[in-house]
């Protein structure tokens, strides 16, 4: 605080650092919708045409994940957040549910929903859809596929690439030259004897109604290191043109959805503290602390990409942990790093 007045031109030597009290006082004053607006703001993708590993075919790679963070165990958070299980299986703390849109090659969250332990991940994803623009291609694992969420997705004109899991029906409407092959994906309130018209006019080259059923391309490949005999991964994009994006790049591309986990590890191990809780005892407080941690990983990503950008790097060969102590030993500079 003595830092921050001093470089704001704002300190006077009778002055008093103010005390930890009156700083958690402030912040209840403050409440957390100022800190959610100004991530909103803050936080927009920062990889430039020439980040590496950060595009494909002109569409910037993004993904959606979800984690649980542990709050302060305080009635009001366990009312608010609730916790894991119940009974003698209880979480011991009230657990907060964040999930985030990132971008892939650079690690920067430009989206974020907050909300109790109960609240599942479809739910909360479907916050982050405005985030979306048309030049994004969108990764996400199969435990965020539903039809309503897919369909919603794809209607803000980004590109998708998502897993499914093998309850999904994709029936065949025609293969590919690369291996992938058009299918057509419904919603699951669309009858047998109506799936059946429809994939009848998908073969035929006939458009189906976009609120039933889609015309996707699925990718399907082994990894075989998983099980004795492998796990069979089956991916459906909106991208439909195998010259645009083959197969073998879209089951590469699918890899960097594992960035955003690195992501997510950044902000709770590296920058809270690992196993640490947060330390607010009220829900606003401890949504607040959640959008300042995330302001802090935005703040540090960002850096990061320019640096690796200027030096022709990826941003994944320069170390979080190492640039958060530069960050730290630099945070006097203001213009190395502005508050």
């Amino acid at each position: 605080m003595r830092w921050l007045l001093r470089h704001l031109g704002s300190w006077s030597d009778d002055w008093q650092v103010p005390s930890t009290s009156a700083i958690a006082q402030a912040r209840a004053r403050l409440g957390a919708e100022p800190l959610r607006e100004l991530f909103r703001r803050a936080a927009v993708p920062v990889a430039g045409y020439g980040t590496k590993d950060a595009w494909l075919a002109g569409l910037r790679l993004m993904s959606i994940d979800g984690t649980g963070l542990d709050a302060a165990d305080t009635e009001a958070n366990v009312a608010a957040f609730g916790r894991m299980s119940t009974g003698p299986k209880a979480s011991a703390f009230p657990k907060v549910h964040l999930v985030t849109l990132s971008e892939c090659g650079t690690h920067a969250v430009v989206a974020a929903e907050v909300d109790g332990c109960r609240t599942g991940e479809r739910t909360l994803a479907a916050g982050l859809l405005d985030a979306l623009e048309p030049d994004m291609l969108l990764l996400a694992d199969a435990g965020f596929y539903s039809w309503r969420l897919w369909h919603d997705a794809a209607a803000t004109g980004a590109a998708l690439v998502w897993r499914i899991g093998a309850s999904v029906s994709l029936p065949l409407v025609r293969t590919l030259p690369d291996g992938s092959y058009l299918g057509l994906l419904f919603d699951p309130s669309v009858r047998t004897a109506r799936r059946q018209v429809l994939l009848t006019a998908a073969r035929a080259g006939q458009s189906v109604p976009g609120k039933q059923a889609q015309l996707v391309r699925a990718v399907e490949f082994t990894v075989p290191d998983r099980n004795p005999d492998g796990e069979l991964v089956c991916l459906i994009t909106t991208v439909l043109d195998a010259e645009r994006a083959s197969a073998a790049k879209l089951a590469a591309v699918y890899a960097e959805r594992w960035e955003h986990e690195s992501a997510l590890d950044e902000i709770k191990t590296h920058l809270r503290g690992g196993g640490q809780v947060l330390r607010s005892k009220s829900p606003d407080m401890v949504e607040q602390e959640i959008y300042g941690l995330l302001l802090a990983h935005y703040g540090v990503r960002e850096l990061m990409c320019h640096a690796a950008d200027e030096a022709g790097h990826d941003p994944d060969r320069l170390s979080f942990v190492r640039s958060v102590r530069v960050v730290r030993r630099q945070v006097t500079d203001q213009a190395a790093f502005p508050p």
